[in-house]
């Protein structure tokens, strides 16, 4: 008897009681109910049933409540139940009605990323399409109102529209670039004249920044619109003030100045023209000392008919410390008005060159790289445009990009060095002498960017050892044909140069030393006069060392 009552209590704990507990469950009938069968019968024949039961009772609680977050959360806990179709077709409906409700072209949106393929597609993105033109009617982006005007060439918004892009268009046109950018676009613009004006003022802003007054005042009296300039007086006489004081015969004002230690703009033009290419090379880099408008076109030509690459290299590198040091609104100024006067000009190799030269310089060079490409003629390779690449390359750490650059400067300074032709008859062979000189330079750049490229573990070092290779021979022969040609050249004209001569180089470094001298001497020798020689020398110098030592000397403590 002992042993069947033990029996039956087994049999009660382990089967007797999951009928009662799924019976009670079902009676309450209940999600919290159900929950706990199934903790206490996990495995049990009911089980099943049970789940599906919980998915039913869940499913009525979120049509009760009738949220977004009611139906994702049935979606989430039950994504196999036969009941999320009906919860995703609810929820789509909920949100589409939200959105609809709201009508913005962002709620919209959100309701198609959440339904591309809903019920209520076609709907909706009608209703998108209608209110993003609403949105464009009245936004104060130009680019939306652009949109706008090109989707919606009949809506009856259009005038005020086009009103309306006009007048934010001139508001935000800050720099030349911007205010050319609105005269081509608004032909019929309601600010061309003010816009004309602004342009005026910055071509005047470059002129007086170069001590450039009397053209100045010759070129407002002559506009049109010169007299609307009303700061131009007030402006040409602070300029003439600070003349003043920097033509003064003092030996220290003349020392703290870079036109002291220079030859003259006009000396320097007439020298980019001489017989001699290198007497063009250094007068290229001299140049490129004057920070005015005034060189630009000399050295904007010096880079366009230079047939010497070194011509053209100086140019270029000159162009990039001028543009540098002049004030940001005047550098935007002169590039763009060259650019606006590109347009009207059909393309050739040079001007896609000028035009992605002055791109460049002015740090869009995403777009210059495009024209430096419809510049270049793969059967004629330009050595300056390839040392350009080679130089932007390796400055965004392309160091195989660098390399291919490299090598093709290396096969163009190769090609020159074997067939420049050297003779003593018909005269003194310098024009061959200049050019070796030219291609040895270019192929020892080359060899160098090629030694750091392998440096720096780049990918293809196979391709990267044949390059060097062709790097050595390009630079060995051209540096011996250098010889022989400087050889023939000493021999006929004992007193010429050689391509290593560095004067105008050491002359320019002797002179920012001795300018920063001067510049530290002017603060107790003459201190009445030392804020407009700092404030001069740190708006004007060239060097960038001359410019922080100014602005360093502005900052120290008046005693």
């Amino acid at each position: 008897m002992r042993a069947f009552r033990a029996l039956c209590l087994l049999w009660l704990l382990t089967g007797c009681g999951l009928p009662r507990a799924y019976e009670r469950a079902r009676t309450t009938d209940t999600v919290e109910a159900y929950r706990e069968f199934l903790r206490q019968y996990p495995e049990g024949d009911e089980a099943e049933a049970v789940e599906v039961r919980i998915a039913e009772l869940e499913f009525e609680e979120a049509k009760r409540l009738h949220s977004v977050v009611a139906y994702k959360r049935f979606i989430e806990a039950h994504p196999e139940d036969s009941h999320v179709r009906a919860a995703r077709a609810l929820l789509e409906g909920l949100r589409f009605n939200a959105a609809r409700d709201e009508g913005t072209a962002a709620a919209l949106r959100q309701f198609l990323g959440d339904h591309p393929d809903g019920a209520q597609r076609e709907e909706a993105q009608r209703l998108l399409k209608a209110a993003e033109l609403q949105e464009a009617s009245s936004t104060r982006d130009p680019a939306r109102m652009r949109e706008y005007l090109l989707e919606a060439p009949d809506d009856p918004r259009r005038l005020e529209v086009e009103s309306r892009l006009d007048d934010e268009s001139f508001a935000r046109a800050e720099g030349a670039r911007e205010l050319f950018a609105y005269l081509r676009d608004f032909p019929a613009g309601r600010y061309r004249e003010q816009a004309r004006v602004k342009l005026l003022g910055l071509e005047m802003e470059g002129l007086l920044f170069s001590g450039l007054l009397e053209e100045a005042q010759a070129r407002v009296a002559a506009h049109p619109l010169g007299a609307k300039l009303e700061d131009f007086p007030a402006r040409l006489a602070r300029a003439r003030a600070e003349r003043a004081v920097l033509l003064q015969p003092d030996a220290l004002i003349r020392s703290a100045q870079v036109e002291h230690y220079l030859r003259s703009i006009e000396d320097l033009s007439r020298a980019l023209v001489a017989p001699d290419p290198m007497d063009r090379w250094q007068a290229a880099q001299e140049l490129g000392q004057h920070v005015s408008v005034k060189v630009l076109e000399p050295l904007l030509e010096a880079l366009r008919s230079g047939r010497n690459p070194l011509i053209r290299w100086r140019a270029l590198e000159s162009l990039e410390t001028v543009l540098r040091a002049l004030p940001r609104r005047v550098a935007e100024y002169e590039v763009a008005v060259r650019l606006e006067a590109l347009r009207e000009k059909a393309g050739s190799p040079e001007l896609y060159l000028r035009t992605a030269v002055l791109l460049d310089l002015s740090g869009r060079v995403g777009e210059a790289a495009a024209e430096y490409q419809r510049a270049f003629l793969p059967e004629d390779p330009d050595p300056v445009v390839l040392r350009r690449w080679m130089d932007l390359r390796e400055a965004r750490h392309q160091a195989f990009s660098a390399a291919v650059a490299a090598r093709q400067l290396s096969l163009w300074a190769l090609r020159v060095a074997r067939e420049e032709s050297l003779s003593a008859e018909g005269g003194v062979p310098q024009a061959a002498a200049r050019q070796l000189c030219a291609a040895a330079r270019f192929a020892r750049i080359a060899s160098e960017t090629l030694g750091r490229a392998r440096a720096a573990n780049t990918e293809f070092p196979e391709d990267l050892e044949g390059f060097g290779v062709t790097a050595a021979e390009a630079l060995k022969l051209s540096e011996a044909r250098l010889a022989d040609a400087e050889l023939l050249l000493r021999q006929q004209s004992p007193g010429a140069r050689t391509c290593g001569d560095d004067a105008v180089r050491e002359r320019l470094e002797s002179a920012v030393a001795e300018r920063r001298a001067a510049l530290r001497s002017v603060g107790t020798r003459l201190p009445r006069l030392a804020p407009v020689l700092l404030e001069a020398a740190r708006a004007r110098d060239p060097s960038g060392d001359i410019r922080a030592e100014a602005e360093r000397l502005l900052a120290r403590p008046t005693p």
